[in-house]
């Protein structure tokens, strides 16, 4: 029995780690965190916990974090990088899925997110949390940082692409769209419901503070450095990101050979479902799951390739992937406690 403690749990983020933690007899939550509900009851705040549990929000004790095994950062960026270094030292190790170590140039990082980061000396050390690309690196790891959710999409839908040198690393577009979900669970005016329903906007269209990390990952896949164009709408719906992926294909390949490359690519991945030629996936059918569901295509047998990604925000774009994580980093099956299906309808 391993014992885990979520730092920041009374967030979407957070209750979602709950939603998959708590059923498990592998593990146990030793405390979950939050200032703003300290002494409440999680299931007075999330009433979907009721007799699941009887813990109570605590403050972020030290004392408590020490007694865990494995802390999630279910945080705001900023707070991972104050709070982790300390019980990385001694010995506990840390998922992080907030962007405070997702990127490996501290400059760049403090340019997007606005803060001076206080442990850059933990950076170069942290694992990028992709299983599908480092899964052995994040099993040895005392840090990973969990990606975010679009990144997932994108770099998931373009890696068999970049890997295998097939399209130009200067034309490359990412034009992906998110439930309000993504926004997190704080008050405000462009979440509310009058303001977001019925509507579909971009925004961030010149310049979203996921390029960089979407950039890095992709450079990392790709012999030629890579130039993306991402642009993130805002959907009317809770749950759920679609990316639609486009490239410029450097040889007259087939679209059979397309899905075969991405069929191979992803033969092993649990978590990665490569559907048949013509498929339209649609967010609902990922809606609770924790996978990333994956359609290629060819428009008119040109030099265009699309690539249709849906996950859901919250499961492998956030907590899913966390657990993934966690379960690789504390040597249990990868796929424990996380291979529910999707809600329909």
């Amino acid at each position: 029995m391993k014992t885990v403690g979520i730092v920041g749990g009374s967030g979407y983020t957070g209750v979602e780690l709950l939603r998959l933690l708590l059923p498990r007899e592998d593990v146990q939550v030793g405390f979950v965190s939050s200032r703003a509900n300290a002494g409440t009851r999680l299931d007075t705040v999330f009433p979907s916990l009721r007799g699941a549990t009887d813990l109570t929000f605590s403050e972020p004790d030290v004392a408590l974090m020490g007694g865990c095994d494995l802390i999630f950062f279910a945080t705001p960026n900023g707070t991972a990088m104050l709070q982790a270094p300390s019980l990385l030292d001694a010995g506990v190790k840390v998922v992080d899925l907030s962007a405070d170590y997702r990127l490996q140039d501290v400059a760049t990082w403090e340019h997007w997110y606005g803060l001076t980061h206080t442990s850059p000396e933990w950076v170069p050390r942290a694992i990028y949390g992709l299983p599908e690309i480092n899964r052995k690196a994040i099993a040895a790891a005392s840090l990973v940082a969990n990606p975010g959710c679009y990144p997932t999409t994108v770099q998931l839908g373009f890696l068999p692409l970049l890997e295998a040198g097939l399209v130009d690393t200067d034309r490359l577009i990412a034009d992906a769209k998110s439930g309000i979900s993504g926004a997190g669970r704080g008050a405000s005016v462009a979440t509310l419901l009058a303001e977001a329903s019925d509507s579909f906007k971009a925004y961030a269209t010149a310049g979203h503070r996921h390029l960089p990390e979407i950039e890095q990952g992709l450079n990392a896949m790709a012999e030629q450095p890579v130039a993306l164009t991402f642009t993130p709408h805002l959907l009317p719906i809770i749950r759920g990101i679609h990316a639609t992926l486009y490239g410029t294909l450097l040889s007259d390949i087939s679209l059979e050979d397309l899905q075969a490359l991405y069929q191979q690519r992803y033969q092993d991945e649990v978590f990665v479902d490569v559907m048949p030629l013509g498929s339209q996936p649609e967010t609902r059918s990922v809606k609770g799951s924790n996978m990333c569901r994956l359609a290629v295509h060819k428009p008119q047998n040109r030099d265009t390739v699309v690539i249709l990604a849906i996950e859901d925000n919250l499961v492998k774009g956030a907590a899913g992937q966390a657990v993934q994580n966690m379960n690789l980093m504390l040597g249990f099956d990868e796929k424990a406690g996380l291979e529910q299906l999707a809600l329909s309808p």
